[in-house]
């Protein structure tokens, strides 16, 4: 959106969710990605879905949408989000479906039982693996740093022994350009229950955003404030408790006071998320042996 408005194209964005960016930050920060894209000329139209593409002479002309609306269109961006290609391994007995394959923090895949492989490693967008910083959640990471990262670990593991392999722990980021300002995030910001505005203010669209989970900080969301994200990435990584205690650099237009993250739950997300929390899902029934 950003993109098309910044070449004068007219846009309408329809959004299954409360606003854009929840299933990543939330509603609080969703709320300020919403209001910046209605003020760049964006017609943003949330909780909607669209139903059908129109067309004549093999060209778009409009769009319909489950409230009933529908507009005049030339081209359609879909937003399908991330699939994860595992269907080649339907009969390699490892535990892989739609979401990923789930493995250890050391990158081993799991098999379909639930035990852990000692010669299959995975990394990248199609792991799934325990994170000790977030109470062991099974995490799945869009991003490419984290691709990276993993895949050193893995390869470390594939030709270490026992002893001297290494889990995964980097601390999940990634970052977002809208219409000038720059978003980024440290952390799980959907592993929340509670957020507090620790610097700046929506107001000034310049702002430092700490979640929380259960009294300890879990993610930090920078709007044009992005040196500060090491500052907080060394809380989430000392479990610091939750809400942080002011710094000298913490302006007093900082609110102070934590709410509630409005995070959606991951069994109801409306679009793919950069973090997903997930339990295994499997997709074909096992079978039970016994031992007597």
């Amino acid at each position: 959106a950003p993109a098309c408005r910044e070449r004068g194209f007219e846009v309408t964005v329809a959004e299954r969710g409360p606003s854009p960016l929840v299933g990543a930050l939330g509603g609080a920060l969703g709320s300020l990605a919403a209001t910046l894209q209605r003020a760049h000329g964006v017609d943003l139209r949330c909780g909607v879905t669209v139903t059908a593409l129109k067309g004549s002479k093999g060209r778009l002309t409009g769009a319909e949408f489950s409230d009933g609306s529908r507009i005049e269109a030339d081209i359609a961006v879909v937003a399908l989000g991330a699939v994860r290609n595992t269907e080649w391994l339907a009969d390699a007995g490892l535990a892989a479906g739609p979401r990923g394959v789930a493995c250890d923090a050391g990158c081993r895949a799991f098999n379909m039982y639930g035990i852990v492989t000692d010669d299959v490693f995975v990394a990248g967008d199609v792991a799934r693996f325990p994170h000790p910083l977030f109470e062991y959640q099974i995490l799945a990471l869009e991003h490419w740093g984290n691709a990276v990262a993993q895949a050193e670990v893995a390869a470390h593991n594939m030709v270490s022994p026992g002893p001297r392999r290494r889990p995964h722990l980097t601390v999940p980021a990634f970052w977002s350009s809208q219409f000038g300002l720059n978003i980024k995030s440290v952390g799980v910001p959907t592993f929340s229950d509670q957020v507090v505005i620790a610097q700046g203010s929506l107001r000034e669209r310049r702002l430092v955003a700490v979640y929380g989970y259960r009294g300890r900080v879990t993610a930090a969301v920078s709007v044009n404030r992005a040196k500060w994200l090491e500052h907080y990435q060394g809380l989430i990584e000392t479990a610091a408790p939750f809400p942080p205690a002011p710094g000298a650099s913490d302006p007093p237009n900082g609110s102070g006071v934590p709410v509630p993250s409005d995070v959606p739950s991951p069994q109801t997300l409306s679009h793919g998320p950069t973090v997903a929390l997930t339990g295994h899902l499997p997709d074909r029934r096992l079978t039970l042996v016994r031992h007597d």
